[in-house]
C-alpha cells in the first residue's frame, strides 16, 4: 500500500482520482492548492466554492485534506511569463508551464515532504513504464486527453505521478462520482484559466497591460478598424475586432507590436493564414533524449486541433524547424506545438514563427 496525496481542485475530476485510489486499497490524502489571490473573488475565481468542495468530498472519502498557498510561486514562475510574452506581441500557454512549475514541482516537492510515496492528479493522461523509462500516453477519452499540457514534464515527475482517470471517459467519471454521492458528481467543468473566470479576457489584461489603441490594417495598408492594443489579440482572431463591412470575416494574420499594427484578411481560407514550416524553440523531450532523425510524426499546435502529419528533418542549437505535410491554419507564436506517435506524447516545444505558406 503506498500514501498517494492528490491534487484535489474541488472537481469531479480529482474526486474520483481519490476515490479510485482509496478502493485501490492506497492510503489517499488530499491537498488543495491555492494558485492565484489578485483579485479573488466568487464571481472571477471561485477557489473559496473549490474548497468548500473538495473538503466536503474529503469529508465523504474519510481522507484528510491539506490546503497550501503556492500564489507567490504562481505569480513568479507562471503570470510573470505570461504577461512578458504577451507584451512581447505572443500567445502563451499558462496552463503548459502550471503543470511544470508548480503541479509537477512544487506540489511533487510539498507531499514528498509530507511523507507521500506518489501524488496523483485528475487529469485525463496515462503513464506507463517502458524499457526503464516512462512514457507519457494520451487520456483514454480522446475527447478530453490532456497530454497537449503535460508535454513539459520530464522523467523524474513522470515516475512520481498517477492519473488515475486516465483508463476513464468522462461520462463514467460523472457516474462514479454520482454512484459515491459525491457533491461534485454535475459540477460544470472549468474552462479556460482560472485567474480570468468569466470575465473578457482583455478587460483582464488591461489591468496589467494598459490599452494602447492602434490600426487595423489590410495587407495593402489599407486602415479598416482600430484595436485596443496588440498585444490583446492572437493570430486567426475574429472577434472583437469591430470591423463592418460586408463580405467575409475578418481574421487576423499577424501583428506588428513595436508599431502597435493589427493585420487582417477577408476569410477563413485566406492563403496569408496559412503556414507549411513552423520555427519551434525551447525544445522538450519527455524520454530525456532528443529522437533518431529525421523524425515522423504527429503534432497539434493547440489543444483542440486534431494532429496533423510532420516532420523534423533537423534540430540546431536553440531551435528546429517542422514541417508539416498539409498547411497550418493561424499559427501562433509563444504557443505550444505537441509532438506525438501513436498515443504517446513524446515532447515538444514552442512556437516562435511560421516560415512559409
Amino acid at each position: 500500500m503506498s500514501h498517494i496525496i492528490v491534487g484535489m481542485s474541488g472537481g469531479v475530476d480529482s474526486s474520483v482520482a481519490a476515490a479510485k485510489l482509496l478502493e485501490e486499497g492506497h492510503q489517499v490524502t488530499g491537498l488543495f492548492m491555492k494558485n492565484w489571490e489578485e483579485d479573488d473573488s466568487e464571481v472571477y475565481c471561485a477557489a473559496a466554492k473549490d474548497l468548500a468542495d473538495a473538503e466536503e468530498v474529503c469529508s465523504l472519502l474519510g481522507i484528510p485534506l491539506k490546503t497550501v498557498n503556492f500564489s507567490h510561486e504562481y505569480w513568479t514562475r507562471v503570470f510573470q511569463i505570461f504577461l512578458d510574452e504577451y507584451r512581447s506581441g505572443r500567445t502563451p500557454n499558462p496552463d503548459v508551464v502550471c503543470n511544470k512549475e508548480i503541479k509537477f514541482k512544487e506540489f511533487v516537492n510539498w507531499a514528498i515532504h509530507l511523507g507521500a510515496d506518489y501524488v496523483a492528479t485528475g487529469h485525463y493522461a496515462r503513464v506507463q513504464r517502458k524499457n526503464s523509462r516512462h512514457e507519457l500516453k494520451k487520456g483514454r477519452d480522446k475527447t478530453k486527453d490532456q497530454s497537449y499540457f503535460l508535454y513539459m514534464l520530464n522523467q523524474e515527475a513522470l515516475g512520481s505521478v498517477s492519473f488515475p482517470i486516465g483508463e476513464m471517459e468522462k461520462q463514467e467519471v460523472r457516474e462514479k462520482a454520482a454512484e459515491l454521492s459525491l457533491p461534485t458528481h454535475d459540477k460544470k467543468s472549468s474552462t479556460g484559466i482560472c485567474f480570468i473566470g468569466e470575465r473578457r479576457f482583455a478587460d483582464f489584461l488591461s489591468r496589467f497591460l494598459p490599452p494602447q489603441t492602434g490600426p487595423i490594417q489590410t495587407l495593402d495598408g489599407e486602415t479598416v478598424g482600430q484595436h485596443r492594443g496588440a498585444y490583446y489579440y492572437t493570430i486567426g482572431q475574429r472577434q472583437g475586432l469591430g470591423i463592418g463591412g460586408d463580405g467575409a470575416p475578418w481574421y487576423i494574420t499577424h501583428k506588428d507590436v513595436k508599431r502597435n499594427i493589427i493585420y487582417v484578411v477577408q476569410g477563413h481560407d485566406d492563403p496569408a493564414l496559412l503556414r507549411r514550416t513552423i520555427r519551434v524553440e525551447q525544445l522538450h523531450w519527455i524520454s530525456g533524449n532528443p529522437p533518431i532523425l529525421p523524425l515522423i510524426c504527429k503534432a497539434k499546435i493547440r489543444y483542440q486541433q486534431e494532429e496533423q502529419t510532420c516532420v523534423i528533418p533537423s534540430i540546431g542549437p536553440n531551435y528546429t524547424e517542422v514541417e508539416f505535410e498539409s498547411p497550418q491554419w493561424a499559427v501562433a507564436p509563444g504557443q505550444s506545438i505537441v509532438f506525438y506517435q501513436d498515443d504517446v506524447c513524446i515532447g515538444g516545444g514552442i512556437i516562435n514563427s511560421a516560415l512559409n505558406p
